[in-house]
């Protein structure tokens, strides 16, 4: 390769140490949550590494054997997407020894259902941990911000 065109492809962008890390994003979920002074109480997120999205997708992932098939690979996409919103809330933390004591379970996601017990709410929180992750990133959305 030309030193001409090692310079086109700079790989530095991508070294250790220096790339941005993900930054907590507080976005409210509920109007039910409010403090003292009746503010509304935001949730905190901050997306997770790909390295734990593929622990997870394992954790949630069963194989069936399919007549005709095999063995099939089924992935349980609600307990999937459910646990990614748990471990991208850092607060309030569904995991939190107070918060399952306080709702009888030891389930991080149950907790998150009885906390969030109106549909839309834990379809909101669900869906912005989602957005946060990249999940709902449009390619042409990405396209555009590199143009700019």
């Amino acid at each position: 390769m030309s030193e001409k065109n090692e310079n086109v492809y700079d790989l530095s962008f991508f070294m250790p140490g220096k790339t941005i890390e993900a930054e907590e994003i507080k976005v409210p979920i509920s109007k039910r949550f409010v403090d003292k002074k009746g503010n509304i109480v935001p949730f905190i997120f901050k997306a997770i590494t790909t390295e734990r999205i593929d622990e997870l997708e394992k954790e949630t992932t069963t194989y069936k054997n399919v007549k005709g098939r095999g063995r099939v690979k089924d992935l349980d996409s609600q307990r999937f997407y459910a646990r990614i919103a748990v471990e991208s809330t850092v607060y309030p933390d569904f995991r939190s020894k107070d918060l399952r004591e306080a709702y009888k379970t030891a389930d991080p996601v149950e907790v998150a259902k009885r906390v969030l017990s109106v549909g839309g709410e834990y379809a909101n929180w669900l869906n912005k941990a989602i957005e946060i992750n990249g999940f709902e990133d449009e390619l042409e959305d990405l396209e555009e911000e590199v143009k700019n």
